[in-house]
């Protein structure tokens, strides 16, 4: 498969602390890619390394070929890499719709504003029945919804997924996993999910990463790293 994203010699540091230390890692075209690991392995600084927030990047980060590195974040946002992050990022003092529009201001065009809005509304029903409803007041698992919404209207090419199941019920995470695949077979977006629970992350995803303490342990087909005895006893309980 054809990579959208190759990363090369990532190095990434806050302030002097260094936690990645030459990651290399690819995404292909059309396909879900996972970052596996324990907590302090550098999958969250790996996310904000890709879209130069809030950490310092060596290396090279290539997005269908052109380099990343020593872009602003709007500029990637631009280039079509669109950021979930840990903790949702919603503007709580806005209402639903409100947040979704924000979601496109990376865009050069405004044009199909409104065709993306019903789009995200057709993934996620509840957010059009909050549309007029204070971001602070929803739910968790409609935040998060929200948070990938958001995301999506700014037409990303790739999608980069920060622990989009952490502290929601089952069967929210359930389906917004299932809306998740369905962004990704429909629209071809590509995607990099970071999540500790290793079992959903690699039923949905086609290849994975295992890293610990900011370099690549193991990588393979979801498959195989489902069958690496390594990977069952430490992430999949078995």
């Amino acid at each position: 498969m054809t990579p959208l994203l190759e990363v090369r010699g990532l190095h990434a540091r806050y302030g002097n602390t260094r936690v990645l230390h030459g990651l290399d890692l690819e995404v292909a075209e059309g396909q879900v890619t996972a970052l596996l690991g324990a907590n302090g392995a550098g999958k969250t600084t790996t996310l904000r390394a890709l879209c130069q927030a809030m950490v310092q990047a060596t290396g090279s980060i290539r997005l269908a070929g052109d380099e990343l590195l020593g872009r602003s974040t709007e500029q990637i946002a631009r280039a079509g890499v669109g950021h979930v992050p840990d903790g949702r990022g919603t503007f709580m003092g806005l209402t639903t719709q409100e947040n979704l529009r924000l979601g496109s201001y990376s865009r050069a065009s405004r044009e199909g504003v409104a065709q993306d809005l019903e789009r995200v509304y057709n993934y996620f029903p509840r957010l059009r029945e909050r549309a007029a409803q204070q971001a602070g007041t929803l739910s968790g698992g409609e935040q998060q919804m929200l948070a990938i919404g958001r995301a999506l209207m700014g037409r990303p090419r790739l999608l980069l997924l920060d622990e989009p199941s952490f502290g929601l019920a089952p069967l929210v995470v359930k389906d917004i996993f299932s809306i998740m695949r369905r962004i990704n077979q429909e629209e071809r977006v590509s995607i990099l999910l970071v999540e500790q629970n290793a079992r959903l992350a690699l039923q949905l995803a086609d290849t994975a990463y295992l890293l610990e303490t900011g370099r690549v342990l193991l990588s393979g087909p979801s498959a195989e790293m489902k069958r690496n005895d390594a990977v069952r006893r430490a992430y999949l309980g078995e």
